[in-house]
This record gives structure tokens, C-alpha cells and sequence, in this order.
């Protein structure tokens, strides 16, 4: 074997797994220590702004991250991996769909423009592409399946496309961390370095993510 895959994907998803838990951990004492925490409904609407980030890293890139190094990090069969893997991504998509409504629905309420920075614009393109990317692959391999050789020629189109619209998902986050960052005027206190090292371990998140899907599996 090359030396260079020496290395198995099982230990990365275990670093992976601990990035998850410590981004969610930053996540929630930034939102809810800091920043009053959430709510759909309220009079203080940044409860309601503050879903959005919540279900956006949590739910639509965290999990979705679980979901796709599900197949070199879940011990069963290959066709049990196969079911996490779409649940997982179901509810990434059922989280970044909330996340977006919870983000209209509070600029709807204070009055304020939609759909004007790039922010918004890379958030609804990695949204569509998943919710597309999920209809197909569920009907290409989940039900009622494609042929084996369709499927066999599609999968390697299925695993790119997923991981670039993954990543954008993340350079989303990169860039909304950055707006909220200047719109809060956060310069040198621990609520900085809170947004900060969240950021920073999105971004070891996502490269980590991105070797799983590279190295062979442990068994």
C-alpha cells in the first residue's frame, strides 16, 4: 500500500467527532450566554436571528458532515451505514430549511432587505444544491434505485458534488460568522474569540471531513 494512505479514515472521523462537540460547545455559549438565546417566537428578535445560526452549523453542516463520513465512521454493514447516512442528511436538510425560514422570518419582522449580500447568496445556492443532490440520490439509490451500473457510474459525481456543496455550506458560515463579527463590533473580548475559534474549527471540521472521504476504511 502507498505510504501515504497509511493512514486510515476511522482516526480522522474520531477528530472529527471531538470538532463536533466542540464547535456545538462554542456555538451554545455564544448563543446563549451571550446572545440571549433562541426562539421562534418573540419580542426580542434576536432570539429569532439566532436559530438560524444554530440550525445552520449544528444542523445543516455538522450533521451533514456526520452524515458523509458515516460510511468510514459507522462499524455495520455497508447497507446500515447507508440508511445513517441518508437519515443524517435528511435532517441537515430539514435543519438548513428551518434555519432559512428563521432568518426571513426575523428580517420580515425588523423590517430589514433580503437576499443582498454574498452571504445570502452562497447560503441559498448550498441550500438548493443539497435539497436537489438529496432528491436524486435518494431515488437513484435509496428508492427505487438505479441500475448497478448507473449507479456505479454516478457515485463518483455523487461523492464530488456532495463535497463541494459541503463545503460551501461552510464558507457560508466563514462569511456569516465575519458579517455578524462587524455588525456586533466585536473587538477584543471573549465573545470575539468565542466567534473566532468557531470559525477556526469549522474549518479544521471541513478538512477533516474532506480526508475521511479519501482514505480507506479501518474495516
Amino acid at each position: 500500500m502507498p505510504r501515504g494512505f497509511q493512514i486510515r479514515a476511522t482516526s480522522i472521523t474520531i477528530l472529527a467527532h471531538l470538532l463536533f462537540i466542540a464547535i456545538t460547545t462554542l456555538l451554545s455559549v455564544w448563543l446563549f450566554h451571550f446572545r440571549e438565546g433562541v426562539a421562534f417566537n418573540s419580542s426580542n428578535k434576536i432570539k429569532i436571528f439566532n436559530l438560524h445560526p444554530l440550525l445552520m452549523v449544528i444542523g445543516f453542516i455538522l450533521v451533514g458532515g456526520e452524515a458523509i463520513i458515516s460510511y468510514k465512521s459507522f462499524p455495520g454493514k455497508r447497507s446500515s451505514a447507508k440508511v445513517v447516512h441518508l437519515l443524517l442528511h435528511l435532517i441537515a436538510l430539514a435543519s438548513g430549511v428551518l434555519g432559512i425560514i428563521a432568518v426571513f422570518k426575523f428580517k420580515i419582522e425588523a423590517g430589514l432587505p433580503h437576499m443582498f449580500t454574498l452571504h445570502s447568496w452562497l447560503g441559498m445556492s448550498a441550500i438548493c444544491a443539497f435539497g436537489l443532490q438529496y432528491i436524486l440520490a435518494f431515488f437513484a439509490y435509496f428508492f427505487p434505485g438505479a441500475e448497478m451500473s448507473t449507479r456505479a457510474t454516478l457515485l463518483p459525481w455523487h461523492r464530488f458534488i456532495g463535497l463541494v456543496i459541503f463545503l460551501l455550506a461552510v464558507g457560508t458560515a466563514e462569511t456569516g460568522l465575519v458579517e455578524y463579527f462587524k455588525f456586533l463590533e466585536l473587538f477584543r473580548n471573549q465573545e470575539a474569540l468565542i466567534v473566532n475559534f468557531t470559525g477556526l474549527l469549522l474549518f479544521l471540521f471541513a478538512a477533516f471531513v474532506s480526508l475521511t472521504v479519501i482514505l480507506p476504511r479501518n474495516f
